[in-house]
């Protein structure tokens, strides 16, 4: 189990000038905040980090990357987003990569609906968590999910 100090060392490795502020945040020295007692670590890459990939990511590499994450203890794996392919072409297969993933006991593989057409094909393709999309931003919502903020907030109704 990963203890506080591994999971900020991480974290200032992959955010460096954010290191500074983060780490006063969760400092020993620090008495006003209480640290949790456990902390939920969602591996994204899958979804997040394969969506901006400019070359398609063959269906078979995304199934065989989930499949090794899910051999390094880690509890919860974003795995993919059912969201129109005419706006995230990458995870147009999406159905295909949770037929193929070998699911292991103890880890949960959510993955990403932004309204009741992309929660309808996660169930269909055998998802049994979502993650819903919101934002506070006009622009990113229409820009990620084509419709407004009022939309996407009546589509998680």
């Amino acid at each position: 189990m990963a203890t506080w100090k591994t999971i900020l060392k991480l974290f200032c490795r992959c955010y460096g000038n954010r290191r500074a502020r983060f780490a006063a945040l969760f400092s020993t020295e620090t008495t006003m905040y209480e640290l949790p007692k456990t902390v939920k670590v969602v591996e994204v890459g899958p979804r997040d980090g394969l969506q901006n990939e400019k070359v398609f990511v063959p269906t078979a590499i995304k199934i065989e990357f989930i499949n090794r994450l899910s051999e390094t203890g880690l509890s919860v794996i974003e795995a993919t987003s059912f969201v129109s392919p005419k706006w995230i072409p990458q995870l147009a297969d999406g159905k295909l990569v949770m037929k193929g993933i070998a699911r292991r006991p103890g880890i949960n593989y959510p993955v990403l609906v932004p309204n009741l057409k992309g929660l309808e094909a996660a169930i269909e393709a055998g998802a049994n968590e979502v993650a819903v999309f919101s934002t506070a931003s006009e622009s990113f919502c229409r820009k990620n999910v084509n419709c407004s903020i009022t939309e996407i907030g009546r589509a998680h109704v």
